[in-house]
């Protein structure tokens, strides 16, 4: 699967038979989305921006794929910055859903589909 193909698919919800992708699967999977990388089990990747005004309209494009997808990044948001968290919360793991969110995620930047560039990945 590549990173545009990760794109075009949809979170799902999770439910009492979701599992942590294992690590085979986490390598594969990583090894589609640039730029992110795992820290402390969970996906994560630093974005810069010219000024705050760009870093907070990418936080707001962050929340509306969130909202978009069921799926909630931890964010952390700093004057021209942000670090975008994925791990899947219920299962206290990584799932496919991290995925197809940090490649929609990248796509807001252009780095993936038709979608302007805003900012520069750290």
């Amino acid at each position: 699967m590549t990173q545009t193909e990760l794109t075009t698919r949809r979170c799902r919800p999770c439910d009492g038979s979701t599992t942590t992708l294992s690590d085979d699967e986490v390598g594969a999977l990583l090894s589609r989305i640039e730029g992110w990388g795992l820290v402390a089990g969970h996906l994560e990747r630093s974005f810069r921006f010219g000024n705050y005004h760009e870093t907070i309209a990418f936080v707001n494009a962050v929340a509306w794929v969130a909202h978009q997808e069921g799926h909630h990044p931890d964010l952390e948001v700093g004057f021209r910055s942000c670090k975008v968290k994925y791990w899947t919360h219920a299962i206290d793991g990584l799932s496919e859903n991290d995925f197809i969110c940090a490649a929609k995620v990248s796509e807001l930047l252009g780095e993936v589909g038709p979608m302007g560039r805003t900012g520069q990945a750290t």
